[in-house]
Order: structure tokens, then sequence, then C-alpha cells
């Protein structure tokens, strides 16, 4: 068997084995470089690099003044350092244009004299960026970086230059980080210089300054290493509030693959606490370590986690459906979302000679097409019934009625206001009460206009009546029918489809190819960029779950899975590599629930 036979039948063989069922947080110094508070550096989340192999470029700047808007840069000084060995200094007086004033040169020893032979800013700085190489990988780092990039940054603007956008790393906010105030009574550069000996003394020259700062940088990683920050991206939640005890299990994500999949955060017993999915195991176990998670809950979790399992996959949809399956088998205490998924409510009409609407959790298949659903929940399900009772003059009543009604009997007060047609005690015969379970079997298969239309009018009505809680009622009402609906249309052709192979064209080559049977997802697999896919999608047949008509409406998977495998097959790009056709085509009915906007909830 070629080696895409093996990749197909170990991910085919996989799930046959499982059981059914923000914005970055940027730094002071990024928000006042850009000027704007919106993000100008790269997330240092995407980057994977151990800090012993990152290249920090060190800066320090001696200025006129401390604005960059009527300020100039008289020195620049530089120091390129990866894993503790200087790759190079770089150092230059800078001609500001205008006078230093006195109270600077008193603390920078910096003259007009010293800078009038000095190479102008417009000279200097593509020099330095080119020294620097902040656009190929390198770390910016300085103390109190909100000053010198604030001034970097200005002055590229007005030299229409590019700001490369570099990783920003502040030694200020390290330190507030892990330098207590019984070790030092401030964080000042010179303050940390003394505390950690460094080799040179700052004196607010700027080379001097920017040696110091690596000592700094290099004291300050290896205090906060204990603590977890062992990788780049580790530096962009450093000074996140997070207790020490959790930061330190980051390493849980060390090893981890850069891979989409399915992770389980396990407990002292080696029990299952969570399960979750991402594109990116590594990354997104990672962020579980960082202040970006602020749920109580899960943080109650990591304090009891002390390991993590995953299971790598071929691609996304796998890991999401893994997810909910495995949520399903195992019932993790900490997952709250789709826990143990449950038959979803269907709408229909009842088996009698005088049907009414009825909610019910078991639906036989082959009536799908004459039910709406599946609702969220009852609630929502009976709020679609209301709906349909308030177009379509549908009985209310629960008792079986014979088609001769019995002595006696006598209506209720819905007959007496004419909604109700009475056939309980002979208003209506078979017959005249069969136009009305047609008009209700019409809605039932999706054809909602007539009560899209009353609902809507009766909304208007109470509106312009300011009767606003009323109108909320019917808007409720109208929004509960309209999902079930929807939902109906969007699940009835993918259940009832025997077999759908579809592929999609990855970013990286390649194609990523699913096989669904009756909504359920039964194998998938990805094909090598530039190889021929079929090979793989024939292979993809062979080991693939054997998935049998389900008796019950929606029940080869959960409904949560069949939507999954809906929404990538609505992607753009995916195209169907063959079907084979079931009861119902694989499309939306040209008159149906879909062509109406749901209402919202303000």
């Amino acid at each position: 068997m070629s080696v895409a036979g093996h990749t197909v039948a170990h991910m085919a063989r996989s799930l046959l084995d499982t059981a059914p069922g923000g914005r970055l947080a940027l730094d002071d110094a990024t928000r006042a470089a850009s000027g704007t508070g919106t993000p100008v550096q790269l997330g240092l989340d995407e980057l994977s690099t151990a800090l012993h192999e990152v290249t920090f470029v060190v800066v320090d700047l001696e200025t006129t003044g401390g604005s960059p808007a009527g300020s100039e840069i008289t020195e620049i000084g530089a120091v390129k350092v990866r894993g503790g060995e200087v790759l190079g200094e770089f150092q230059t007086l800078v001609n500001p244009g205008l006078p230093i004033p006195p109270m600077i040169t008193v603390l920078t020893g910096i003259t007009n004299a010293m800078v009038i032979e000095a190479p102008p800013i417009s000279e200097v700085l593509p020099a330095f960026l080119e020294f620097a190489g902040l656009g190929r990988g390198s770390v910016l780092v300085a103390h109190n970086a909100r000053f010198d990039v604030g001034f970097l940054r200005h002055a590229t603007e007005r030299m229409d230059l590019s700001w490369p956008r570099p990783p920003i790393v502040d030694t200020v906010a390290l330190a507030r980080r892990v330098i207590t105030k019984d070790e030092a009574p401030n964080h000042k550069l010179g303050t940390l210089a003394a505390l950690f000996s460094t080799a040179v003394t700052p004196d607010h020259r700027a080379l001097h300054d920017a040696r110091a700062t690596v000592d700094v940088l290099h004291a300050l990683l290896g205090r906060l290493a204990p603590l977890g920050v062992t990788h780049l991206e580790d530096l962009r939640t450093a000074t996140d509030p997070v207790p020490h005890k959790r930061r330190r299990k980051a390493t849980m994500a060390d090893g981890l693959p850069d891979a989409p999949g399915v992770y389980q955060f396990l407990g002292p017993a080696q029990e299952v606490l969570y399960v979750g999915t991402a594109v990116n195991l590594r990354r997104r176990v990672r962020q579980y370590f960082t202040a970006a998670e602020k749920r109580a809950r899960i943080g109650e979790m990591l304090d009891l986690a002390t390991g993590v399992r995953t299971v790598a996959c071929a691609t996304a949809l796998e890991a999401q459906v893994r997810e909910l399956r495995m949520i399903a088998e195992l019932d993790p205490p900490y997952n709250r979302r789709s826990r143990r998924p449950e038959k979803r409510p269907w709408l229909r009409l009842t088996d009698e000679p005088f049907p009414r609407l009825s909610v019910v959790r078991h639906l036989p298949a082959g009536l799908m097409g004459s039910a709406l659903g599946p609702f969220t929940s009852r609630v929502t399900a009976a709020l679609a019934m209301e709906a349909l009772q308030e177009a379509i003059a549908v009985r209310r009543c629960t008792p079986r009625l014979p088609l001769v009604p019995r002595p006696g009997a006598s209506a209720c007060v819905l007959a007496e206001i004419g909604r109700c047609g009475a056939p309980c005690v002979g208003g209506q015969d078979a017959h005249a009460y069969g136009v009305v379970v047609a008009e209700a079997q019409a809605a039932l298969s999706t054809d909602v206009d007539r009560v899209v239309e009353v609902m809507r009018a009766r909304i208007r009505t109470l509106s312009d009546q300011l009767r606003y809680e009323e109108a909320a009622t019917y808007r409720d009402r109208l929004r509960a029918l309209l999902g079930g609906a929807r939902r109906t249309e969007r699940l009835l052709p993918l259940v009832s489809t025997p077999e759908i192979v579809a592929a999609r064209r990855r970013e990286a080559g390649g194609w990523e190819v699913v096989l669904v049977r009756h909504g359920r997802l039964a194998g998938t697999a990805v094909s090598a960029p530039g190889e021929d896919p079929m090979p793989v999608i024939d292979s993809l047949h062979a080991f693939a779950e054997a998935v049998p008509a389900p008796v019950d409406a929606c029940g080869a998977a959960p409904v949560e899975e069949s939507e999954l495998v809906a929404t990538w097959l609505e992607q753009p790009g995916v195209r169907l590599v063959s079907v084979q056709d079931g009861d119902v085509p694989l499309a939306c009915p040209v008159r149906g629930a879909g062509r109406h906007a749901v209402p919202g909830r303000g």
C-alpha cells in the first residue's frame, strides 16, 4: 500500500475507534510607538523559538528631549546578541539639526561640538535598520522601550520608510515582574545594573547603556526561566499576572505538535479533566498558562492538571469531530459546552383523525421532511409551535379526538373567539379540518411564507401601539420558527444522503478530503502537494467507517457533528467528488425558510 494509503487507513481506523457521540495584548511601548493604540507588531505567539536561539537587538538612544514630536536623536547605540554571544555592535552620534539643551549636555556629556560633524538621522537610520535586521526575525529590546521605539518609529515615518514592526521586549516591564522592592528600590537601568553587577556601568551614553541592558536582559531571562518563560512566545505574556505555579506548567506544551488536533488535560489520577480542539496544538495549550485565560473554572482545572495528552489530526474538521465524540464518551467535568449530546426536540403533527402540533424527542427518519427541527431545546420548539398556532387554526387541545364527536362534548374558549374550528363538537368535519392540516404541513415542510407574513404583521401592529413586550414575544416565536426551519433545510439533504465525498485545496498544497455518510464523518485524509488525490480517495473509501441508514432522524451522528460537516461543505472552494444520491436532493428549497431574515434580539 502507498504511503498515502497507510495514512488514510490510520486516520479512518482512529475515527472508528472513537466512541460516537483576540487581539494581541500589546505592551505600552508598542502602543506609544504606533501613536494610535492599535497593534503594530507581529504576534509573539506566532513564533516558536527557544530564547537561546533568538537574535535580540538591544538599543539605547540619547536625545535632545523627552518627546519625538519636538526633540531629535543625538546618539544611537545597539548590541546584537544571540545565545549570550555578542554578534555585533552599532554606535554613532547623530546631528540633531538643532541645539542640544544644556541640561541634556550635563546629563549625557554630548555637546553641540561633538555632533556638528556627525551624520544626520536620514543617513544613520537606514544603516541602523540594516544592522538590526528587525524585519528578518530579530527582536528589539530596550529599557523603557516606549521612549526608544517612539523616537525610532517617528523618524521612519518622517523619512517615508517602512517600520518593520518587530517584536518588542521592554526590560522595565520584565523587571517589574521579577524584581521585588526588597531587592531594588526602583527599576531604573542604573539600579538594575548594580543589582546584577553588569560588566558595563550605564552612564547615559548610548552604547554603554545598551551593553548594560544586555546583561540586565540576560539576568531577567534567567529569573523568568523557572516560571516557564523559555520561548520567544512566552515573553508576550511574561508580565501577565499569572500565578507562578500555573505559569511553570506551561512546559506541558513543550514537544506538542504544531498541527491540528484534540488535547486532553489530565488530572492526578490520569483522569480527563477537559477536552479541547486546536488548529495548532502546541500554541493553544501554551495559551492556557497566560493572562489571556481569564475563566475562573478553567483556572481551577489548570491548577489540578498534571499533564496533557494530544491526538494530532489530519484536518481541523477531524479535530472538531473528535472533540465532540470524546466529550460525549468521557464527560469531562470542566467541559460545559457540548457535554453528552442529547436527542434534540422536533415539531410535527400527531397521527390521528384530527392532528395537532406536538413537540417530540424521537422522529422516524422518514418523517424528517414533514417536521421542523431539530431545535436547540424544548422551550425553543414550543415557541415555534406557538408561532404556527398563531398563523394556522390548528387545534391546541391535547385529547385525541374521534372522527365522530362524543356526545355532550363542549368547545373551549378558543372556539368561542374564533381561533379554532372546534372539530371536537362537530364545528369542522375531517375534510374541512384537512385544509387546516395541509397549511400546517406545508409550514412543517419549511414553506413558512404565510406564517412569517402573519407574525411580522402582528409585530408591526403591536410596535405601532407601543406594546413592545408583546411584540418581543412574537419576535421570539418567529425567531424560533425560522431557526428550526433553517436547520431542517440545512441538515435534511445531508443526513438523507448515503455518501458524500468532497475535497478542498489546502493552502500548503494538496487536497483535504472528507467522506460523509448520513451526516456523519466517516473518514478524512489529505493528499500530498503535487500528487494525484484519487488514490487517497480510493483508500479512504476502503477504510472509512460503515454507517448504516439511521432509523431516527439525524440518528447517525449528533446534530452538532452534522452541523460541523455542513459548515465544512459550505466553505468556498469545496468540490464534490462523488455523491451517492438519497431520497432528498442535495440542495435547499427555493421557497424555503432561508429566504427570510431571522429577527434579532435588539
